[in-house]
């Protein structure tokens, strides 16, 4: 059971970046996937999250604050994978981003907490130049 994420690189301000979190060994059944980010010396935040349940078309997307209106998060239960798509990103959006997935699937809720996370990718860098 991982998580994969991968799609990170240099982009300039304004521009586009998609990021992908390619899940292996379970299925998008009912499922949590959140994306965080750190930048040198702060801590990890969460970013944008989306969960979605066999048993229901409904399902949930979260986004921070600093990020609404400019990334989209996505899935695609074919391809056990989530997006997030970056569209006019700022230096500021400069860090690691990790995809991860709770331990306990609640009802489709999206923890707040990194610590409430127990399942997370290896990162992907993002580098935005102004």
């Amino acid at each position: 059971v991982q998580l994969q994420a991968s799609g990170g690189g240099l982009v300039q301000a304004g521009g586009a970046l998609r990021l992908s979190c390619a899940a292996s060994g379970f299925t998008f059944d009912d499922y949590v996937i959140a994306w965080f980010r750190q930048a040198p010396g702060k801590e990890r935040e969460g970013v944008s999250c989306i969960s979605g349940s066999i048993s229901s078309s409904r399902g949930r997307l979260y986004y921070a604050d600093s990020v609404k209106g400019r990334f989209t998060i996505s899935s695609d239960s074919a391809k056990n994978t989530v997006y997030l798509q970056m569209n006019n990103p700022k230096p500021e959006d400069t860090a690691i981003y990790y995809c991860a997935a709770p331990g306990l699937y609640v009802d489709g809720v999206c923890p707040s907490g990194a610590h409430e996370y127990e399942l997370w990718g290896q990162g992907t860098q993002v580098t935005v130049s102004s």
